[in-house]
Formats: structure tokens, C-alpha cells, sequence
């Protein structure tokens, strides 16, 4: 009989033990969302100084740069970055207006950002469109996204690994002020949102530019093209990597949950069963019967 309650008492304090182990480990391993501030763009290492004008030639930003660009009001300012499966994303921007003395009224600046496939994700939250007084020196805009997930179905607009490209545009300025130069300054960070995202399956490649296949026919009339000398439009340069390389797509720490969960039910069947199994046939009980 001491043995047995010994045995109960192993059991609940093994199990009060895994349940207070993966309790404190929840913080660490929960979903956060992340806190803009404007020091991280002060943080934000130094990248590109120039923009590209579309889709083909944007410039290569990647996360923790800080992008900048000289250009005129009315201009498209495209730069692309590269994201991962369980990163969310968030694209800052900061436009510096020229001397108030120089504009006419107030303006309207906005950013979108696409996907690999060119499609336009929408903002969780953030200031993605911000109207500028005629005397504001700056104006900054805010865009997070939603969690870059690691497969999705052909007819949702989930985000997914690959390139994504930002756009710095005025949608509202009065005509006179046209042409008027200004600084831009972008940058990029993630939050990692880690298993509680977490989906089953992966694409084969991420949708990066320059992986769509082209057949052995295409590139002898490209080739043909070339030696005749007529002009070609750009083709996009290859997205680099994020560090580390790109995710497996299987691995996340909800492995880790259900082996903890795993372990709980097994204590929890041990300590179930010396509470139940009882002392076995008792004493006064004829044999036989």
C-alpha cells in the first residue's frame, strides 16, 4: 500500500512538473504582434540608394536595411524584399517634403505592398495612407502584414515565401506641385510568428522573379534576338535569399507541443490507473468465488 500512494505521488508531482514546464515555455512560444517604433529604422542597416520605377526594376531590399531614394513628386518608387514562411512582415516609410515655400497644398502618400505574384496584400494595420499638410517637413507610413503562410489554396490571396514589392507613391497632389523632388527612406523587419501559424504542405519553389520555366524554343528566339541587336526589356534580377536560405516548410515548434502533450496524456494514464486499479482481491473472499 505505501508503495502505490508513493507511486500516485511520483505520478501527480511528474505531471504538475510537465504542466508547469510548458506553462512558463507559453510566453516564449505565444504569437506577439510587433511594436513599431522609430528607432528601429534608425537601427536599420543601410541598403540601397536608389529605387527602381516598376515591377522589373525594383530595388533589392533586404530585412533590416534601410532603403533610400531621390525622386520627383508623381514618380512610382518600387523596392522588393524577400520573406519567409512564419514571418509577418512590416514595411515602414518615410517621405521628406520639400520646403513649404516650394508646395502649393497638401498631399496624399501611400504605399502598397505585392507579392511574388503581383498581388496586392492588405495591411493587418498601419498608416498605409497618410495626407501631408502643405507645411509638414515628413510624412511616415506603416504597413503589416498578414503571416507569410507556408502553403495555400490556388483561389486565396494568402501571402506566400518569396519576393514582396513595395510601392511609394502621391495619390493626391494638386498639379502645380508635379515634378517637385523629395526623399524617400524605406525599411523592412519581421515578427516571428512561429507553430501557432503553422500549415501542412509547402511550395516547391518560392515565388521569387525569374523561376517561371521557359522552353528551349523561347530562349533560342531570345538568343536570335540578341545577336540581331534588337533591344530586350529587363528581366528582373534574382531575389537573394534570407538568411539562413529559405525554411523546409515541415518544421515548427507545434512538434514540441504535441510531444509535451504527448507526455502529459501518458502521466496522466499512470496516474489514472493507480488511482482506479484498487488493492487487488480482498482477504475475505473465498477462493473460487
Amino acid at each position: 500500500m505505501p508503495s502505490r500512494r508513493r507511486s500516485g505521488r511520483v505520478a501527480v508531482a511528474a505531471t504538475l512538473a510537465a504542466a508547469a514546464l510548458f506553462t512558463a515555455a507559453s510566453p516564449a512560444l505565444a504569437d506577439t504582434s510587433p511594436s513599431p517604433s522609430a528607432s528601429q529604422d534608425e537601427e536599420a542597416e543601410t541598403g540601397p540608394t536608389e529605387a527602381g520605377t516598376a515591377f522589373r526594376t525594383a530595388a533589392r531590399l533586404a530585412q533590416g536595411q534601410r532603403g533610400t531614394a531621390s525622386a520627383s513628386t508623381g514618380d512610382y518608387l518600387y523596392w522588393v524584399f524577400p520573406a519567409d514562411t512564419g514571418q509577418r512582415p512590416t514595411v515602414r516609410a518615410t517621405v521628406s517634403l520639400p520646403a513649404e515655400q516650394a508646395r502649393q497644398s497638401a498631399s496624399t502618400w501611400r504605399i502598397d505592398v505585392y507579392d511574388g505574384l503581383r498581388r496586392r496584400q492588405p495591411c493587418t494595420y498601419g498608416l498605409q495612407e497618410r495626407r501631408a499638410a502643405q507645411d509638414a517637413a515628413e510624412v511616415r507610413l506603416t504597413c503589416t502584414l498578414r503571416t507569410v503562410r507556408a502553403f495555400s489554396e490556388p483561389w486565396a490571396n494568402d501571402p506566400l515565401p518569396g519576393a514582396y514589392y513595395v510601392r511609394l507613391t502621391v495619390s493626391r497632389l494638386a498639379a502645380d506641385d508635379l515634378g517637385r523632388p523629395f526623399q524617400a527612406e524605406v525599411a523592412v523587419d519581421s515578427q516571428e510568428t512561429g507553430g501557432s501559424t503553422a500549415v501542412g504542405g509547402k511550395l516547391s519553389e518560392p515565388l521569387t522573379p525569374g523561376i517561371s520555366a521557359v522552353s528551349a524554343e523561347e530562349q533560342a528566339d531570345e538568343e536570335t534576338t540578341e545577336e540581331d541587336g534588337a533591344e530586350q526589356a529587363p528581366r528582373p534580377a534574382a531575389l537573394a535569399e534570407p538568411e539562413g536560405g529559405w525554411s523546409s516548410g515541415w518544421w515548427t515548434d507545434r512538434w514540441l507541443w504535441t510531444a509535451g502533450g504527448a507526455v502529459l496524456a501518458a502521466l496522466a494514464g499512470v496516474f489514472g490507473y493507480t488511482l482506479t486499479r484498487g488493492n487487488g482481491r480482498p482477504d475475505r473472499v473465498p477462493p473460487g468465488v
